[in-house]
């Protein structure tokens, strides 16, 4: 019997087929600078777990049983105590990232993290609890900031705001994660139910503290200290571009080691010079306004909302506060793939406009009574979720980013610290108020917030400038939009100066923006 042989043309043809195949493995070799940004996003989970658990704990009766039932005041002090030591953390977290890198800050804020959560699991009477999370605090707030900037710092231009999303996603991933993790140990008896939360934190901390320094340091943060060559070699593991990374080279070495030479108070005034005064005062209103929305009321006491709100039973409020946690992580994951198209301006503004619009409606349900009806306590719950919705879509996202972007290079780290410290010195006097004002009014709060929220839309629609994309002398241009604007920069100062042509963030070079 003979065969025919096999028409070389089929060969070929199958051959060329597998072609596309291996071109879409090597086209899609995942760059090292996403696997160090969700690696350190580890940070915004155990950022978001203790939001998310922390509220819940305070209400389990195995909880109740040990410590006792705690006052309005106590509950307030207790829950806020993390982010008391946290703004006092980050106030200095910036000079220290300066100095030893973003990488061993992000290791040791976490180390730290881990202590604190240990000793507050480990925890007999209260006064151990309150020292386990202040010291909990301490180490959140030198991490978190240092993390902002070195995902900032390690990603191409192009995808930074979808890269510095990625804490915003893992951090509501926690939320979720503390909320059912509670809906889950409330079931056991004993204190396993509270204790284990706050040990499956310290475990998630050591495993950031440790694997944080196997990750390439900041090319930004090697050119600031001297480093050009290691600069380069990180920038091509990281898969940035080099023509960028020399760029700034050709900025940076005339004063290679000034970041690490000035003192902490000498780089606090030097974001107050003429040249930068405006970014750093708006940016501080932007993080401080954020809090001021209210969104950490929301998500420390989500339980006793939705019990406000009419649910009953504990089992029914952690679930409810459950389905938020899932309803922020699918938004942000949505969101992050839009973060460099959306403008700027259209998430501050219609994002704001939607979450004032959900506390002002809260609060004249409540003050009309019609929160009594069972379609006024089912329209809240709906406002709740509207408002979940509404913020993780929009400004959860993007002050953050502003933030850090408006500041040129030799004020970023600094900058974003006292930013960070800004958010959480008003978010501590939210998260302490928030029982107390609930007390003595159940509309007063979401009205505060409501206002405060407006309030912001407006200093936007009046200020803001579109950043994204845009150079620090492009930028400079759009704070002059208008004769308010001109005035408001000659009062408090502009951005230009002897850094002018530096781009706003990390870019080097203007670059048209797509809407």
């Amino acid at each position: 019997m003979e065969f025919e042989p096999r028409p070389r043309i089929q060969l070929q043809v199958s051959s060329s087929s597998t072609a596309p195949l291996v071109r879409v493995f090597k086209n899609n070799k995942i760059s090292h600078y996403v696997w160090a940004s969700l690696f350190t996003a580890l940070g915004g989970f155990l950022w978001g777990f203790d939001t998310g658990s922390i509220g819940p704990i305070i209400v389990m009766p195995q909880f109740e049983e040990q410590f006792g039932t705690l006052s309005a005041t106590v509950q307030g002090l207790f829950v806020s105590s993390i982010i008391a030591t946290a703004a006092l953390a980050s106030f200095g977290s910036g000079a220290l990232s300066d100095r030893i890198s973003r990488t061993y800050t992000i290791a040791l804020g976490s180390f730290i993290f881990a202590i604190g959560c240990a000793i507050a699991c480990s925890a007999k009477a209260l006064p151990q609890l309150f020292i386990g999370r202040c010291i909990t605090g301490f180490g959140q707030g030198i991490y978190v900031s240092s993390i902002t900037v070195y995902m900032a710092e390690i990603s191409p231009a192009s995808k930074r705001g979808r890269a510095m999303a990625t804490v915003q996603l893992f951090n509501t991933a926690g939320i979720a994660a503390g909320y059912f993790t509670c809906f889950g140990t409330i079931k056991h008896a004993g204190s396993i139910s509270w204790r284990l939360p706050l040990g499956l934190q310290a475990v998630v901390a050591i495993v950031l503290a440790i694997g944080t320094p196997f990750f390439e340091h900041s090319p930004h943060w090697l050119l600031s200290v001297g480093r050009s060559r290691d600069a380069e070699a990180a920038a091509l593991r990281l898969g940035l571009q080099l023509a960028e990374v020399r760029k700034e080279d050709e900025v940076s070495t005339a004063t290679p080691s000034e970041p690490c030479k000035r003192s902490l108070v000498s780089q606090v005034k030097e974001l107050f010079a003429t040249d930068v005064r405006f970014r750093t005062l708006f940016g501080l209103f932007l993080m401080s306004m954020q809090q001021a929305s209210g969104i950490d009321a929301v998500l420390y006491y989500a339980p006793v909302l939705f019990k406000q709100a009419g649910l009953s039973t504990t089992t029914a409020t952690f679930l409810a506060s459950g389905v938020s946690g899932i309803v922020m992580v699918v938004l942000t994951a949505l969101s992050q793939g839009f973060q460099d198209k959306w403008s700027r301006r259209t998430q501050m503004i219609g994002g704001g406009s939607v979450i004032s619009a959900c506390m002002l409606l809260m609060g004249s349900l409540y003050a009309s009574d019609a929160a009594q009806t069972q379609a006024g306590k089912r329209t809240l719950i709906a406002l709740i979720y509207l408002f979940i919705a509404a913020f993780v879509s929009s400004w959860a996202l993007v002050t953050r980013v502003i933030a850090s972007e408006i500041q040129p290079k030799r004020t970023r780290a600094a900058a974003t610290s006292l930013a960070q410290c800004a958010n959480w010195a008003v978010n501590w006097v939210i998260a302490f108020s928030t029982p107390l004002f609930l007390q003595r009014s159940s509309s007063g709060p979401y009205f505060l917030f409501g206002a405060c929220t407006l309030l912001t839309v407006l200093v936007c629609v009046v200020l803001q400038p579109e950043t994204k994309g845009l150079s620090l002398e492009t930028l400079d241009q759009g704070f002059e939009d208008t004769k308010l604007q001109k005035a408001v920069k000659r009062y408090f100062g502009g951005g230009g100066g002897s850094e002018a042509g530096q781009s706003t963030g990390i870019e080097l070079v203007s670059r048209p923006t797509n809407m």
